[in-house]
């Protein structure tokens, strides 16, 4: 097998010509697979990425500080009157779950490298009492919303090429926890470039470093045909009369999958996409912040914000921008078909640690962050929606994500959290739960989806009175 020409030429041009570098001490099988990655890789798109985010100093947000605004937020509700405009909109989704109408996509492609584990992300088990993994208590979810609406609601798990088969593994294994459709995904992946030179690294002599492409990545992922020719995973909802996709993010447990009331605000507002948020505390809060900026709707990531633009407060005190994303959204089956067909989600960048071969072929393997991986974020598809809505959450109840071995966001702030609001809810059915003098629950309280999927169902399960004094599951 010998080199294209007119291929090598074109990798020449765009500063990529060493990707050959190791061509004639490679047998066939390594050729053909260098080969095969180098022609999935838009070099021209690649290019032009590379002059915008690596070699430019910076960049900039592209719009005056002067013309971000705070966004209009549908609000917790404080009355009684809001309230049963709540209970209106959650028979509206109830309705759209009974209906069929509702798929649920569950972005999973990371790993627990971060958490000191060997597996998928979502395998961790996180359960403050069972031990169940983040998967297994989110299909749980799926699985109660399920029997509660008389309808199976069809679950597609995006994964990465890391994680793939081991995802599929561990579902099978365990019977897909009793869902009667799933279905995993693989996201794309871009080449990782030298943060110096704009040099796409080799993982090996005949492997380039590929990295996944992001949350954002979901859109054209859900409407790639399988590599066999099998529908996309968008032709299959539509051929399933799926109007309507629930996203949210594998790391959070408390997340409301599909939760009826956000979707009927959706419905009602008749947006193309929806956010949920919550109110940050401190500027440096690392959430991306939903904002209008020239007059149109869009996330600015926490890493992008100013200083100034982070902190810029109100007259009572409060952040200005407060609108936090939790990375829990709705969005509409015909504007994902749209954005795949018409639209390309922009990248950014990440500087990263990434292994790779030098150009003796030798194994490196950095100590501080060598490279630039390229991501798009699925907040970026906002701007394009004809009409969009911003839904308040509640912190406490909806938002304790899980990303570091120790510390915030670890497995101990996670069983907290986890125990602290199944112990409100059944303090709220009437038990009376042991508590810390600082107002935490006292030991590990946990309550599986199939028991009760919220306090209301709870509260018709158990005897009021009941005290609990030790480690609690209800299953």
């Amino acid at each position: 097998m010998e080199i294209d020409p007119l291929l090598f030429e074109h990798l020449e041009r765009r500063g990529q010509s060493h990707l050959f570098q190791f061509w004639d001490a490679l047998d066939a099988l390594e050729r053909a697979r260098l080969l095969s990655e180098i022609q999935a890789v838009d070099f021209d798109r690649l290019h032009g990425l590379v002059t915008r985010l690596v070699h430019a100093e910076d960049v900039d947000l592209d719009i005056e500080p002067g013309e971000i605004e705070p966004i209009d937020v549908v609000r917790l509700p404080e009355t009684d009157g809001e309230r049963a405009l709540r209970r209106r909109s959650a028979g509206i989704g109830g309705d759209m779950l009974a209906s069929g109408e509702v798929a649920i996509v569950l972005v999973a492609g990371g790993s627990g490298t971060r958490l000191g584990f060997e597996g998928p992300k979502g395998t961790f088990p996180i359960g403050p009492v069972s031990s169940a993994s983040l998967f297994q208590i989110h299909a749980e979810k799926v699985l109660a919303l399920s029997r509660r609406h008389g309808r199976s609601i069809p679950l597609y798990i995006m994964t990465s090429p890391d994680n793939h088969e081991a995802t599929i593994r561990f579902f099978e294994a365990h019977d897909r926890f009793g869902l009667e459709h799933v279905r995993c995904f693989m996201q794309g992946r871009m080449p990782a470039v030298d943060r110096s030179t704009g040099r796409v690294l080799m993982a090996s002599r005949s492997q380039l470093a590929l990295t996944p492409d992001g949350h954002g990545g979901v859109i054209a992922a859900l409407a790639s045909r399988t590599a066999e020719g099998a529908e996309s995973c968008l032709e299959e909802m539509q051929g399933l009369g799926i109007k309507t996709v629930f996203y949210f993010q594998v790391d959070n447990p408390l997340v409301r999958v599909a939760d009826p009331t956000f979707l009927g605000l959706h419905r009602e507002h008749e947006s193309e996409m929806s956010f949920k948020v919550i109110e940050r505390l401190e500027p440096e809060e690392k959430l991306g912040v939903i904002v209008r900026a020239g007059g149109r709707p869009r996330v600015i990531e926490y890493s992008d914000l100013t200083p100034e633009l982070a902190a810029r407060r109100l007259a009572s005190g409060a952040l200005a921008l407060w609108a936090g994303s939790i990375a829990v959204h709705i969005l509409e089956v015909a504007f994902l078909e749209r954005l795949s067909r018409d639209s390309q989600l922009p990248f950014h960048k990440a500087i990263k640690k990434t292994p790779h071969v030098d150009d003796r072929g030798v194994e490196v393997r950095p100590e501080a962050p060598n490279a630039v991986k390229f991501e798009q974020f699925i907040f970026d598809a906002l701007p394009e929606a004809g009409r969009a809505l911003v839904v308040e959450t509640d912190r406490a109840s909806e938002f304790e994500p899980l990303k570091n071995a120790v510390g915030p966001e670890s497995p101990a702030t996670v069983h907290q959290r986890m125990s602290d609001q199944f112990g409100a809810w059944l303090e709220q059915a009437g038990a009376i739960v042991s508590r810390r003098s600082d107002g935490s629950v006292a030991f590990g309280v946990e309550i599986s989806p199939l028991f009760a999927l919220d306090a209301a169902e709870l509260k018709s399960k158990i005897e009021p009175g009941w005290v609990v004094e030790r480690p609690v599951y209800l299953r």
